[in-house]
């Protein structure tokens, strides 16, 4: 049962909730955007069309067409290598484009059958929609030449998205031709009786020698408001995203079996569910949404790519990957990254508002969480553990529209337990002084209450405790060089537990700047860079933390290649000494074919060996490739090496080591197997204290997947773990199998 706070909690959330339904009931103010180009108006049609990658109805006849015709990059606003048509309509419920994407050698053209979002190194085109005509965000939509589809949120503040809605593509004699029907329900846009104004963009990558981006209109690129300079369409009046709800009941097994008493014991059954679930969304307004979900399967059949954590001072970042909080994630951003829902592990069940209407944007969402996280956050080093708990977690977001592309905002979050709370609050806003400058802010305070037992074990400030989060930033950019100024502080007594802020107790200062050289496409470089940097971090107390100037180097030229290098020269203070900072990186890579992408990065030069608090000096090199064998098949290398040597020898050794073999038998339908082992070498005379020389792991997963839409899927899976060190050998330590399927009933 819930403890007195979370129920203070759920009512809190509630209140949260009908916030923001009467900030959307408040009149509403016009529309930011002004249409600094006469818009084009698009027609009305009554046919449906069928989704097939053939442009044969009279749909097509009735369209308004437009031709791509600028590069615009790496070529700047220049004539396109080839030709692109896209044709534009709007029926009662969809929005209807095609394209006819002509190429002079139709067996250049790259387009492999893929998951969704798989593709964006082939041969594609994206159409690009500012439903609102506020000139700050995109919603893109992507298919590849033979249909494979892509999705997700562009511009400022952008990101992973999944919507419902169909493409279809074909390579021709001439080319190849793509076909979209965007349902209305799938996005959000104005409401308004009559005509409606929206930007938009097309777009066509041409991976060859270079990768050729053609687009609809001229980009200056002195000018950092990229949707300003856009096309304008005029119509849609009637059109309507129905009713606009979504049903999707899961159901879910997982049977996971582990040894009791590894390594000799015997396999018992440590986990055995089936459970149903459902998760309902309705968009109430075209432009708000709300989503609940009770009893979801949460899980992420991505499996997450090992980093290294040997050595390392903070806790690792891991990016999400779950729908439900991948659903308007890009309203919750700001400077500081007070909300990252991966600390939310295990929800029981879960709402969201998200939605904006005129210049009023808002984000709400609470969940009832079985497994209560806490991160710790350090000067000089993290610490966390869990709670034996549920607790409520509840995030209320606003944000308002100032101008041409500035704007404010409030963040409220708010989590509470069993003699546990951490709440929260403060403002943050971008102002864009002029098309090349701005200012950004974001000021945060938080009021925090541990239980006793996390007091005495981790150190923490007993009873209450506040503190604050400070971040102010200047930018100014131009096509050809750019400048900024940027200062942060975290107090020690500051917690964001519904975030990811793993130091506190700091400040820190930098400026910077660079010059850019862009070249012409056919030339051995398109983009030379350099620049450079200074930064000061300091204690609270005035203590140097860490302190060094940087040089940055960055090419990119023909065979889609890169090689970026960097260096720094510095010191570094931890644990009372002084450190020389001083290395060098390297990120360098190159497609010498549509079949093989090659990359690796590297760093060498000094590093403190944090365990044992004295000077080091560190290699690792990071190489990857990857190779699409035909059209359906793909095999993944990756690997992480990494030794730390000191001055009585080496310490360490580290190596991780994964492939990644994905068959798609169709757009919807693939096979994955992933095969990821970690080794650890310590050389235990040099370690202060005492530490196992070796450890080991090896990662398995195979899974079947069948996904008709984000929702509508059917997953099969096998996992399992080994575990070994200097005595035991790889020994399988558990195995888990499971099964989902679940089903989209949009009415």
């Amino acid at each position: 049962m819930l403890g007195h706070s979370s129920t203070a909690s759920l009512q809190s959330a509630a209140v949260g909730l009908a916030a923001g339904l009467t900030l959307f009931s408040m009149p509403l103010v016009a529309q930011n955007g002004t249409a600094s180009k006469p818009p084009h108006r698009i027609p009305r049609v009554e046919t449906e069309i069928r989704v097939d990658a053939v442009l044969d109805e009279d749909v097509w006849q009735r369209a308004l067409v437009f031709d791509l015709n600028y590069e615009v990059e790496p070529g700047e606003n220049i004539p396109p290598p080839v030709r692109t048509e896209v044709l534009l309509a709007y029926s009662e419920t969809h929005l209807l484009a095609g394209f006819r994407a002509h190429d002079p050698d139709p067996s250049a053209i790259i387009a492999r059958i893929t998951d969704r979002d798989g593709m964006y190194d082939d041969d594609l085109v994206a159409l690009r929609l500012d439903t609102f005509n506020d000139e700050r965000r995109t919603f893109d939509f992507i298919c590849n030449a033979l249909g494979v589809q892509g999705d997700e949120i562009g511009t400022h503040g952008g990101g992973a998205w999944d919507a419902i809605w169909d493409c279809d593509g074909q390579i021709t004699g001439d080319g190849y031709v793509v076909e979209m029907a965007i349902p209305f329900s799938s996005m959000r846009f104005q409401k308004s009786e009559g005509d409606q104004i929206w930007g938009v963009d097309a777009v066509r990558s041409l991976p060859r020698a270079v990768k050729h981006q053609i687009g609809l209109f001229p980009r200056d690129r002195s000018d950092n408001c990229y949707m300003c300079q856009s096309e304008k369409l005029i119509g849609f009046a009637g059109a309507t995203p129905g009713r606009n709800m979504e049903l999707d009941p899961t159901a879910y097994s997982v049977v996971t079996q582990e040894r009791d008493g590894f390594p000799a014991g015997s396999f018992r059954t440590r986990e055995k569910d089936l459970e149903a679930g459902i998760t309902a969304r309705w968009g109430f307004r075209p432009s708000v949404t709300l989503n609940a979900t009770v009893n979801p399967d949460f899980s992420n059949v991505e499996a997450d790519v090992a980093q290294l954590d040997i050595n390392t001072q903070f806790a690792l970042y891991y990016p999400e990957g779950r729908p439900f909080f991948l659903e308007g994630a890009s309203f919750f951003a700001t400077p500081l990254r007070a909300v990252y829902t991966r600390t939310l592990a295990d929800p029981i069940w879960g709402m969201k508002l998200t939605g904006k209407e005129g210049g009023n944007t808002v984000g709400f969402f609470t969940v009832h969480d079985d497994l209560t996280n806490l991160l710790f956050p350090g000067s000089q080093g993290s610490d966390m553990t869990s709670l034996g708990q549920r607790t409520l977690g509840t995030v209320l977001r606003y944000r308002r529209d100032l101008g041409r592309s500035s704007n404010i905002g409030a963040l409220v979050t708010d989590r509470e337990g069993t003699d546990y709370y951490n709440r929260v609050g403060g403002l943050d806003g971008l102002w864009r002084v002029t098309s090349t400058d701005q200012i950004g802010f974001q000021v945060l305070g938080s009021h925090t209450r541990y239980p006793e037992s996390v007091h005495q074990d981790f150190n923490q400030p007993a009873g209450s405790f506040t503190g604050g989060a400070y971040d102010l930033s200047y930018f100014h950019r131009t096509r050809s060089h750019d400048w900024q100024l940027r200062y942060r502080q975290v107090d020690r007594g500051f917690r964001s537990d519904l975030g990811f802020m793993p130091k506190a107790g700091y400040r820190f200062g930098e400026v910077g700047g660079g010059h850019t050289w862009n070249g012409d496409p056919d030339n051995w470089w398109n983009t030379l860079r350099f620049s450079a940097g200074y930064g000061h971090e300091w204690d609270l107390d005035g203590t140097t933390l860490d302190q060094g100037a940087s040089i940055w180097f960055n090419y990119a030229g023909l065979a889609q290649t890169f090689f970026n290098v960097m260096g720094h020269y510095g010191q570094l203070y931890y644990n009372g000494t002084e450190f020389d900072d001083a290395w060098m990186a390297f990120d360098m890579g190159i497609r010498p074919s549509g079949l093989l992408f090659l990359v690796v990065r590297g760093t060498y030069g000094q590093r403190v060996d944090y365990a044992n608090s004295r000077p080091g000096t560190r290699i690792q090199l990071d190489p990857y490739a990857e190779l699409n064998l035909g059209r359906h098949l793909t095999l993944g290398l990756y690997h992480t090496y990494e030794r730390l040597d000191v001055d009585e020898g080496r310490l360490y050794s580290a190596n991780i080591s994964q492939t990644r073999v994905v068959y798609s038998f169709t757009r919807r339908v693939f096979l994955r197997a992933i095969l990821q082992y970690v080794h650890y070498n310590r050389n235990t005379d040099v370690y202060t204290f005492d530490i196992d020389p070796i450890s080991k792991s090896l990662f398995s997963q195979l899974l079947l997947s069948c996904k008709i839409n984000p929702q509508t899927v059917f997953y099969l899976g096998y996992s399992d773990n080994y575990a070994g060190d200097h005595e035991i050998g790889l020994t399988q330590s558990d195995r888990t199998l499971f099964v989902k399927i679940g089903y989209a009933w949009v009415m």
